[in-house]
């Protein structure tokens, strides 16, 4: 597939979450493209390398002010499955990003890039709203007359790739022969992409369509439900079909519940509130970011395996 392309002068680019799932993925893609990537640590941590930073805390933007100095670009890419006490979601996904980027704003930092989701446009879960305020932040300072700020919020569908939470939940679903599964995860429908085509988009907004603003839908070519998607990867590991049963609807609320308790789990409350409605888009406009279609859902066990293969190969981290 062809990588998008590059700005003739690479950025210093500022990328936050850049040990999650998502932000390893774009951090590769940024370096192979020739940028420079400026990651952050905690600053509680006594041998952190990089920028510190502490989305926990850090909600004023005068705190941001000095890690922006010879900053061309920053992507967020922090995002919690669920509110903890050392990692509140109302800062992590709303109060630090906006002072963040009112700091880019003041610091004249022209390219601001949101890694936000599908379905928080109109969702009412917590993780929904404050995803939302922290794009319609973004968005309303791109807007402002005479705003040099080009701020692009990317929402993605089901985002599959290796190390991944929710990808390795669908991975061990589907080497069962036997599936008992909550409804919404029957019924819903979900347009999952690569990670590696997450990433790449952003490198094209750092590059091709660096003129770009607003929200981008980012979604894989076709639309199933999370039952067929598991029943796909099954294929895609060479099982045969497997049997599917709805579990009844006080044993799925339960489960959810069940799940709250276990907060590196991605089934919970939220996560069966999320599933209420679909989580699909137009598949255009990030086939346009990209220049080509996106990994289809039958092409992702095998697209994972090659990028990994590929970083073990050259040594990059995954």
């Amino acid at each position: 597939m062809t990588t998008p392309s590059t700005p003739t002068a690479p950025m210093q680019v500022l990328l936050t979450g850049a040990t999650g799932f998502i932000g390893r993925a774009i951090a590769a893609a940024l370096r192979g493209a020739g940028h420079t990537v400026h990651t952050g640590h905690s600053p509680r941590r006594h041998h952190g390398t990089g920028v510190p930073m502490d989305f926990a805390r850090d909600t004023d933007a005068a705190t941001w002010l000095p890690r922006l100095q010879g900053i061309d670009a920053v992507v967020n890419a922090v995002g919690v499955l669920r509110h903890t006490a050392a990692r509140p979601i109302d800062a992590v996904h709303h109060h630090t990003p906006v002072a963040l980027f009112e700091a880019c704003q003041q610091a004249g930092v022209r390219h601001v890039v949101q890694i936000s989701a599908l379905g928080v446009q109109t969702g009412t879960t917590r993780y929904a709203r404050t995803k939302r305020a922290a794009d319609e932040h973004l968005l309303g300072l791109a807007a402002a007359p005479s705003s040099p700020l080009r701020g692009v919020v990317l929402r993605p569908s089901v985002v599959f790739g290796q190390g991944g939470a929710s990808t390795a939940l669908f991975m061990r679903l589907a080497r069962l022969p036997l599936l008992v599964l909550p409804g919404p995860v029957l019924t819903a429908r979900i347009q999952p992409l690569a990670v590696q085509d997450l990433a790449d988009a952003v490198v094209a907004l750092l590059g091709s369509h660096s003129h770009q603003r607003g929200v981008v839908p980012c979604a894989g070519p076709e639309a199933l439900t999370m039952a067929a998607l598991i029943a796909s990867l099954r294929a895609q590991r060479g099982h045969p079909p497997a049997h599917a049963l709805r579990l009844p609807t006080p044993l799925t609320h339960l489960s959810a519940r069940l799940g709250d308790w276990v907060p590196i789990s991605p089934w919970g409350s939220e996560t069966l509130a999320m599933l209420a409605t679909d989580n699909v888009a137009d598949a255009a406009p990030l086939q346009a970011l990209l220049g080509h279609p996106a990994t289809h859902y039958s092409q992702l066990v095998e697209r994972a395996r090659a990028t990994t293969e590929a970083q073990a190969h050259t040594g990059a981290p995954s």
